[in-house]
């Protein structure tokens, strides 16, 4: 062990024991080959966890390209096909994922590699040489492992680097963005969005204010975008976060992101509309009320039809925002513009919805409503009730119109005209009942005599206009010639 020889021997040792760790065995095809040289690296690397935890001065100069060779010869790999369903169809409370065979070393490798970033002997300026661009990189390409402790290491890890090493910020976000991009407009699969995600909301969180051109670019060109994945469910939360603490930095990009949500606004998948609903409350928590008023109108538009849904969760979710104090104090003071929006809806489906939950919730938004401002709510009512009446009336003038139009039909001569029921070649019924004109009477003969003709002409088939196809006309040649054949054989 390095801690129990001389100093100037520890070092040597140390690296001797990180090149015994580079030896990979086979954890998937063959489990059992090999079983006592897996435990033999699986305590080295265990041993050198507890050696670099516990001791000071032990991370020299030479140790630094060692560990980092360590870690890259045990971790950057070709990662297997996914072997769960992909996009929309992926249910992570459903399918298992798969578990990386080689978690018993890889485990340690990654406790190992952790200690060594976070010792107070690390020196991020000799490291640089080794944890660079090209590192930064394969690192990231692991976050699409199926193994979700492995990515729970890997996001560690890389926030880890990101505070350490400031000329790599701007290629990590970098990369980050591209991983997304192809997320977003090609794949619609990878397994690490919500571990990146969750890595972004601590960025975001330390950006310094004024934010700088590009993160504004990023939030509205990659984080809002990401809202119309199929598979938002799996990342939702830590996106909502990211996107909150944007608004948080800076109110002004307020109106953006609202008008984004609305644009992206899921119109048949009723848990990704809940999903919307959560995070438009978690927006209007910290909204300004100047920003507010830029956006109320298309807001309230969208939730009264959500209010609307005949989906009672979607319905249901939106009404839980009067339960907001809040975004109540917001309704209350602009509700001149928003009850007129919101009140149709909440009087309609306070007597329609299915649900009798609903029904309770929306006597409530009513009940508030009413308190807010009692003369607007009768004002609503009245205006409710004028539009009401005018659709009916609208709809009796209607049904009026068709009646006279039906009527005018019944009422003109040429309506009477019809054909006998008994044989398309009988006679024609005339416009009158009365006795016939000679005009009459000479049409009937003409017509009769054309019938007469038409009975003495030979009855033929009349030829088909298209053209015919040359090899079923062969065929048919083919065919006739051994039925002449067959008929003379008969005939001898």
């Amino acid at each position: 062990q390095p801690y129990n020889c001389a100093p100037a021997e520890q070092e040597k040792l140390f690296v001797q024991k990180l090149r015994q760790c580079c030896v990979l065995f086979d954890f998937l095809s063959d489990p059992l080959s090999d079983l006592k040289w897996k435990e033999v690296k699986r305590a080295a690397l265990s041993e050198m966890v507890e050696y670099i935890t516990h001791n000071r001065n032990v991370i020299t100069e030479p140790i630094y390209p060692e560990v980092v060779h360590v870690f890259a010869v045990n971790m950057f790999r070709t990662l297997p096909p996914s072997s769960n369903p992909t996009g929309a169809e992926f249910d992570p409370e459903e399918d298992e994922p798969t578990l990386e065979a080689a978690w018993p070393h890889l485990q340690l490798v990654y406790e190992f590699f952790l200690r060594f970033l976070e010792s107070p002997d690390f020196q991020p300026n000799i490291a640089k040489k080794y944890i660079d661009q090209k590192f930064v990189m394969q690192l990231l390409d692991l976050f699409d492992s199926e193994d979700p402790r492995e990515r729970d290491f890997l996001k560690t890890t890389l926030h880890r680097i990101y505070g350490k090493f400031l000329g790599l910020r701007a290629y990590i976000r970098k990369h980050i963005n591209n991983i997304f991009y192809r997320f977003i407009y090609e794949t619609e699969h990878h397994n690490g969005i919500a571990e990146l995600l969750e890595i972004l909301g601590s960025i975001i969180n330390g950006f310094a204010l004024p934010l700088k051109e590009e993160h504004k670019i990023f939030l509205l060109k990659v984080l809002l975008p990401l809202h119309k994945v199929k598979s938002l469910s799996v990342y939702h939360p830590q996106l909502a976060y990211c996107v909150v603490q944007f608004l948080e930095k800076d109110s002004t990009l307020t109106e953006p992101v609202v008008m984004a949500l609305l644009k992206y606004w899921p119109k048949t998948h009723s848990p990704k509309e809940v999903m919307f609903l959560n995070e438009l409350e978690e927006i209007l928590d910290v909204i300004e009320p100047s920003e507010f008023v830029k956006v109320m109108e298309p807001l309230f538009r969208q939730l009264a039809k959500c209010v609307s849904s005949p989906h009672f969760q979607v319905a249901e979710r939106a009404l839980y925002y009067w339960n907001n104090e809040y975004i109540m104090s917001l309704i209350s003071d602009n509700a001149a513009k928003i009850l007129p929006i919101m009140f149709p809806a909440l009087y309609r489906n306070s007597k329609t919805h299915w649900n009798k939950t609903i029904h309770g919730l929306i006597y409530n938004a009513l009940k508030l409503f009413m308190e807010m401002n009692q003369k607007l709510f009768d004002d609503c009512t009245q205006q409710f009730r004028a539009e009401k009446n005018k659709e009916k009336a609208k709809s009796k003038d209607r049904e009026e119109a068709w009646i006279k139009i039906e009527n005018l039909a019944k009422s003109n001569p040429q309506s009477l005209i019809r054909v006998d029921s008994t044989g398309l070649n009988g006679p024609v019924a005339m416009a009158s009942d009365g006795p016939l004109t000679y005009e009459e009477v000479h049409r009937l003969k003409k017509t009769n005599g054309r019938s007469h003709q038409r009975k003495d002409r030979p009855m033929m088939r009349r030829k088909s206009d298209l053209p015919q196809d040359i090899y079923t006309a062969k065929a048919l040649e083919t065919r006739r010639r051994a039925d002449v054949m067959i008929t003379t054989r008969d005939g001898l």
